[in-house]
C-alpha cells in the first residue's frame, strides 16, 4: 500500500498529512508512503475546533513542528482546563476541569475523602492546583527553566485556519503532494473499493488508500460508500451553533484565561475561548428549543455591548458516527467520520486520533486490509462511546429547570443506557479506576440489560484505553453536586472541613513562581502588544 490520497483539507485533512507523513515517512527523510492531498479551491473550511486537549502535543512532536513555532504561528494560547459555569444551577456558580490531578500515591481516595468532608472546598482544590492557577490566569511555564516540584499538563487554544495552514506548508516541504481541484466523480472496483477520483483540473488521481477529510458531506464514505450512520441526537440535543470572533482591540478584558469557559445558557451552552489576538464565542444550542434569531441575540447578551457590527456565523450538525471509519479502502478521519458537539474539546483530539491508529494499522497489502480494518473501527467506535458518555453526563446531573432544555436533558430516555449503568453502580460506591475495564462491547446493543454493570463479566471485553479515567469522571460528578445526598447518609453530619492534599498543599506556595499568561505570551512569543508596554527579556518554556 503504496499510494495514499487524502480528499479534503483544513485541520483534519492537513492533520492526518501531517501525522502520517512524519509518523510513516519520517518526515520526508525515509519516503515509505506517498502521500497526496487533494483541496477543494472553492469550499471553505468549517474551522470551529479552536480548543484542544494535551495529545495535541503529542501530534506536533511526531510531526516535528517546534512548540514555540506553533504558537507562533497560529496565535495559541495554554489551555489548563474547562470551567463550567452556571451548569447545576442559573446561580453563577462553576467547577473546574483541569489536565492535572495531584493524588497521594499509592492509594488514591480523594474522592472518597471529599465525600467524607463538609465539601466545603470544590473538589478540584483538594487534587489540584490548576483551578488556582487558572482563576489566577497563570502560565503553564516558566520565565526560565521549570524548577518546581510537579509539572503541569495542558493543551493549547489556537486558531484553525492558521493550524491547517501550518500543517499544509510543513508537510509539503517535506514530501506531501497538495493539488487543488475539485472534484467531480469517483471510480469504483467490482469489490466496491476506490480506485481513482476525478478532478476539474488536475485529471484522475489514484490511490491505494482514500482518506475522506471532506467534512460533514463525507463525499467518500457516505455519497460513494453509503456507510450508514449512528445518530447520538436521542442523548445529545444540541444541533446548531452561532459563534463570532471578539478581536482584542475592541474587546480585551485585561488578562488571557489560561482555560476554556463552557457557560451553560437557555438552550445549551457558549463555549469563550482566548487566543493572542482575539476571543472565540460559540452558542451551542438544540433548534427544537431555541430560534436562530433568540440564538444569536443570547450570544450577544451573553457577550454585552458593542457587538452589533460583530458578524455571526451559523453551523449545523449532527451528532453520531459512521458505523464504519474505515470501510473498503476509504477511512474517513474528521467530520466525514463524525461528530460530537465540543464540550470536551474532543473534536481535533478525534482527527489525530484517526491519524495515529491509521499510522499503527497501515496495511502492508489490501490481504491485510479486513484485519485491520475491523481493530481500527473497533476502537474507534470505543471512542466515540466513552466521549458520548462522558458528554452525555454534564447535562443529565444538572439541577437547572428553569427553561424546556433543561427539564429534557435530565429525562431518563435522555440518558444512555451505558451511564445510566455507571450512574446505578456509583450510587453504591464511588468512581475507582476498574469501573471502566469491561465498559466498551463490539456490535453495540444499547437495550438496557446489556450495560448492567453486574452482569456484565461474562461477556469479553474490548480495548479500554480511554480517554478519561474516574479522576475525570470524579470532576465532573463532584463538580455537578452527585452523591451530595449519599455522602450525607453515608458520613452523617458533623463531618470535617474538606483539606487539599498534601501534594497540592505543598505546590500551592509555588504557584506565586509562575508568571502571568498574558505577560509569557507576550514574552517568549513577542506577539502582544495592548496589555503591557515592555515586554519581559529571557523567556523560555
Amino acid at each position: 500500500m503504496k499510494e495514499l490520497l487524502i480528499v479534503g483539507g483544513g485541520s483534519a485533512g492537513w492533520m492526518a498529512a501531517a501525522y502520517l507523513n512524519g509518523a510513516l515517512n519520517a518526515r520526508g527523510d525515509t519516503p515509505r508512503v506517498n502521500i497526496t492531498l487533494l483541496e477543494s479551491p472553492d469550499i471553505p473550511r468549517i474551522s470551529v475546533g479552536e480548543a484542544t486537549i494535551p495529545s495535541m502535543r503529542h501530534l506536533l512532536s511526531v510531526v516535528g513542528i517546534p512548540e514555540i513555532e506553533f504558537m507562533r504561528a497560529t496565535d495559541a494560547t495554554f489551555k489548563q482546563s474547562i470551567k463550567y459555569q452556571n451548569w447545576v444551577n442559573k446561580d453563577g456558580s462553576f467547577y473546574h476541569h483541569p489536565f492535572t490531578s495531584m493524588r497521594e500515591q499509592p492509594l488514591d481516595h480523594a474522592g472518597e475523602n471529599w465525600l467524607a468532608s463538609d465539601q466545603s472546598l470544590p473538589f478540584m482544590d483538594t487534587c489540584s492546583v490548576q483551578p488556582a492557577a487558572c482563576e489566577s490566569a497563570l502560565a503553564p511555564a516558566m520565565k526560565q527553566r521549570w524548577s518546581l516540584p510537579y509539572r503541569l499538563n495542558y493543551a493549547y487554544h489556537m486558531n484553525a485556519q492558521k493550524f491547517a495552514d501550518v500543517l499544509r506548508d510543513f508537510s509539503t516541504a517535506r514530501g506531501v503532494t497538495h493539488v487543488m481541484a475539485n472534484l467531480e466523480s469517483v471510480e469504483q472496483d467490482e469489490r466496491g473499493w476506490i480506485r481513482s477520483v476525478q478532478t476539474d483540473s488536475q485529471g484522475k488521481l489514484s490511490a491505494d488508500l482514500f482518506v475522506d477529510c471532506t467534512g460533514f458531506r463525507g463525499h467518500l464514505i457516505a455519497q460513494t460508500l453509503e456507510t450508514g450512520f449512528e445518530d447520538y441526537s436521542q442523548y445529545l440535543l444540541c444541533n446548531r451553533a452561532v459563534t463570532m470572533h471578539l478581536p482584542y482591540d475592541r474587546f480585551y478584558p485585561g488578562f488571557i484565561r489560561p482555560y476554556t469557559t463552557a457557560t451553560a445558557l437557555s438552550s445549551g451552552w457558549v463555549w469563550d475561548i482566548p487566543m493572542q489576538k482575539q476571543r472565540s464565542i460559540g452558542y451551542v444550542h438544540s433548534s427544537d428549543y431555541i430560534s436562530e434569531e433568540d440564538a444569536e441575540q443570547e450570544l450577544r447578551a451573553y457577550q454585552g455591548p458593542g457587538t452589533e457590527d460583530i458578524a455571526v456565523r451559523f453551523v449545523d450538525f449532527k451528532v453520531g458516527r459512521r458505523k464504519q471509519l474505515w470501510n473498503a479502502n476509504c477511512i474517513a478521519i474528521g467530520l466525514a467520520g463524525g461528530f460530537i458537539e465540543p464540550l470536551e474539546s474532543t473534536g481535533l483530539y478525534l482527527s489525530d486520533l484517526g491519524a495515529v491508529l491509521l499510522a499503527e494499522h497501515w496495511p502492508r497489502d489490501e490481504a491485510s486490509v479486513p484485519a485491520l480494518s475491523a481493530r481500527y473501527n473497533r476502537l474507534m467506535a470505543n471512542r466515540y462511546y466513552e466521549i458520548l458518555d462522558f458528554i452525555n453526563m454534564h447535562y443529565c446531573l444538572t439541577q437547572r429547570t428553569d427553561t424546556p432544555f433543561w427539564q429534557e436533558v435530565q429525562k431518563p430516555e435522555r440518558i444512555n443506557p451505558r451511564l445510566q449503568a455507571k450512574l446505578a453502580m456509583w450510587k453504591q460506591k464511588p468512581p475507582s479506576a476498574h469501573d471502566f475495564e469491561d465498559q466498551w462491547f463490539n456490535g453495540m446493543d444499547n437495550s438496557a440489560e446489556h450495560f448492567d454493570l453486574s452482569t456484565i463479566g461474562n461477556r469479553a471485553p474490548v480495548d479500554t484505553g480511554g480517554l478519561w479515567n474516574h479522576e475525570s469522571y470524579e470532576c465532573i460528578l463532584y463538580g455537578m453536586h452527585y452523591l451530595r445526598e449519599e455522602s450525607q447518609k453515608w458520613y452523617g453530619t458533623g463531618r470535617p472541613a474538606a483539606q487539599r492534599s498534601q501534594r497540592v498543599s505543598e505546590f500551592m506556595p509555588t504557584l506565586t513562581q509562575l508568571p502571568d499568561h498574558a505577560e509569557w505570551l507576550q514574552g517568549a512569543l513577542g506577539m502582544l502588544s495592548y496589555h503591557a508596554s515592555d515586554p519581559p527579556v529571557g523567556w523560555t518554556h
